[in-house]
């Protein structure tokens, strides 16, 4: 599997941890991802992890931290701010974004930024 469709997939995971928030996933969030992933390159595979995760009733703690280990190994990349746009845009569909998204998309910020700060560190030290 190529590394790009694995952070796809991953951003699937994502978004399901940020529809599932608030312990169910709501039709407008549904009808957000399907309008987010219309024209996107990477569609198929970020709805098959969303679908797959919601099959499998994941916890979104243990699908959360999934995905921040994959970050974690996959490095830094552009392609983050779009998971965080992303992640708004689901999250504002169902009567905007309540305290426990926002808490995941600040969560995910900070841990991608902080575990990145680290490595820099580490080469420059």
């Amino acid at each position: 599997m190529a590394d790009k469709e694995k952070l796809y997939e991953t951003l699937g995971e994502l978004l399901f941890v940020i529809a599932k928030a608030d312990g169910i996933i709501q039709n407008e969030e549904r009808d957000s991802l399907n309008e987010l992933l219309k024209n996107h390159a990477w569609a198929s595979e970020i709805k098959w992890s969303f679908n797959y995760e919601e099959s499998k009733q994941s916890s979104v703690e243990e699908t959360y931290n999934k995905v921040i280990n994959f970050c974690h190994s996959y490095g830094p990349t552009p392609e983050y701010n779009e998971f965080i746009d992303a992640m708004k845009f689901v999250a504002a569909s169902s009567q905007g974004i309540d305290q426990d998204e926002s808490e995941i998309i600040n969560s995910f910020s900070s841990d991608l930024i902080e575990r990145f700060q680290k490595d820099m560190d580490k080469l420059m030290g």
